[in-house]
């Protein structure tokens, strides 16, 4: 058993946009360790095909994209952390062009475009590959410095801290993470004086996700283990438009593609049938009405999918403006240009998650928080298009800035207990977790998904409780391996949704309940302690 870092002063779980921002933003002064999970780019930052919400445009103003924010969020989000985000955002994307993004430009100002949600255009993205440009961009600098070390291929397992602190006290100090080494299968200890969750969400606990195959909420359910308060972890974004086929299981359509007048159409009769679920805003409604108003369709006629098409558009404009999504299809037989392309939902974003104050802090001291782990006020009921890359950079140079300003308070880390396998051994029945993990993916998007009863949400939580006892012998007794590490998250997290699910007895956002239709006249979060 060994222990790799004796020589760095921060950790940073996750290597996506808001992990890779705050190793930055600390590598000036400190010494950082970057985790990731597989490989470096194999997070959800990659993925995000729209772009960065932010107020560049003298017809728009702060206030303004606030209003959507709050109107999108239900009046769940905290308003403060709304206008501290929304502030920050074109510094934000100052800094990404420092770093050398290549957003797309009309001139001399950068090219801005709309999504659902949004009263302006306010969107800067590179095509319809955002995310991918992003990372590439921050990937580039944290290989480029020298302070910074990015260790691929690492399954954290759990946060070191206080164990004996069991209850929610605030009392015990993180000094970093068991991690698996992928490669070897040992368990290494990396020790920190602070310790920086940027691991992403929790996609992966539904059958149908466009979340990349690592989304398993490890961060959530070790913070959760560790003691910190998880809240709101009931809103789970669906996103309406998700390819449908059988070979590419998460290939997401752009919102963009509605906003540009693509249309939804009954696959059978070409109604278009957003005009009998909101005739205003049509397809560019919320994506939680957009998404409902699909899944009825597709339950109320027994449909695999429903058709979204933007072939009446000339196919020059449809080409350039989806050129990633357009060469896709056309590798799988669909030519967006000509055809309609068959669509789904899926779970797209966890707007839940580890409580966190406006420094990016957790309940627990030396440990620090940003992205789709947290629950930071900005997404309140539903995250308005375009805000999760944004919340990944302000938070994460939040985290960094409080972590400088706190380091002489913070102490130096204690002696750390290795890692202990003698009582464990190898597994001989890895189909069980196989099982279990196919299961919990299942009943999830059955009971837990876009439309909730309290009943389904009551079989689920029987699933859960059926299931728990058996993952924690499983655990107790075998090696651990990136699966069964998994499997135990994304249980955890499963069991957090629907214990948060249960609690709120409104429908409100993206949480659409049939036993409580209406919306309470005071918005409140769900707040689970451990």
């Amino acid at each position: 058993m060994s222990s790799h870092s004796e020589n760095y002063d921060v950790l940073v779980i996750g290597s996506g946009a808001a992990g890779l921002t705050t190793a930055l933003a600390l590598a000036e002064h400190r010494r950082v360790l970057v985790l990731a999970k597989g490989s470096l780019d194999g997070g959800s930052t990659a993925w995000a095909q729209g772009g960065i919400a932010a107020v560049l445009d003298q017809g728009d103003t702060f206030e303004e994209h606030i209003r959507d924010t709050m109107i999108a969020g239900a009046g769940l989000n905290n308003r403060a952390t709304v206008e501290y985000v929304v502030g920050n955002a074109p510094r934000s994307i100052d800094r990404l062009r420092e770093l050398g993004v290549p957003f797309n430009a009309e001139g001399s100002a950068l090219h801005l475009t709309r999504e659902g949600g949004h009263s302006h255009r306010r969107i800067v993205h590179v095509n319809d590959a955002t995310g991918w440009a992003v990372q590439e961009a921050l990937l580039k600098a944290a290989r480029a410095s020298p302070n910074i070390t990015l260790l691929p291929g690492r399954s954290c397992i759990d946060l070191i801290n206080g164990r004996n602190a069991q209850r929610f006290s605030g009392a015990g100090t993180v000094w970093g993470v068991y991690a698996l080494d992928e490669a070897t299968g040992r368990v290494e200890a990396h020790v920190a004086r602070a310790t920086v969750l940027a691991a992403g969400g929790a996609g992966r606990v539904y059958q149908f996700s466009t979340a990349p195959r690592g989304a398993t909420g490890d961060g959530i359910a070790m913070a959760w283990r560790a003691g910190c308060r998880v809240s709101n972890m009931e809103m789970m974004q669906f996103h309406p438009t998700c390819l449908y086929h059988l070979d590419v299981k998460n290939f997401l359509i752009t919102e963009a593609v509605r906003g540009e007048g693509g249309r939804l159409l009954h696959p059978e009769t070409g109604h278009r049938f957003m005009a009998d679920y909101d005739p205003q805003r049509l397809e560019l409604a919320p994506r939680d009405v957009v998404a409902r108003a699909i899944d009825d369709q597709i339950k109320r006629f027994g449909l695999d999918y429903v058709h979204l098409d933007i072939s009446h558009q000339p196919a020059d404009f449809v080409r350039s403006h989806f050129p990633t999504i357009h060469e896709k299809l056309c590798s799988l037989g669909i030519d967006m240009t000509t055809q309609p392309i068959p669509v789904v939902p899926a779970q797209h974003y966890t707007c839940g998650g580890v409580e966190v104050d406006l420094a990016a802090r957790t309940d627990l001291p030396g440990l620090w928080a940003a992205g789709e782990c947290t629950q930071s006020g900005l997404h309140g009921a539903n995250r308005l298009a375009s805000n999760s890359l944004l919340e990944c950079f302000v938070f994460g140079e939040a985290a960094a800035r409080d972590i400088l300003a706190s380091w002489d308070q913070l102490a130096a880390p204690p002696a750390i207990r290795p890692w202990d396998e003698s009582r464990v051994t190898d597994s001989d029945e890895e189909v069980v977790i196989k099982q279990n993990w196919t299961e919990i993916r299942r009943f999830m998007w059955n009971y837990v998904g876009i439309v909730r009863t309290t009943k389904r949400l009551e079989r689920a939580a029987n699933r859960i409780r059926l299931l728990g006892q058996e993952i924690e012998d499983y655990y107790g007794s075998f090696r651990v391996t990136t699966d069964l590490i998994e499997l135990r998250n994304l249980h955890q997290c499963a069991e957090l949704i629907v214990r948060s699910a249960l609690q709120r007895k409104e429908s409100r956002g993206l949480h659409f309940t049939r036993d409580y239709p209406d919306t309470q006249p005071v918005a409140r979060d769900t707040v689970l302690i451990p």
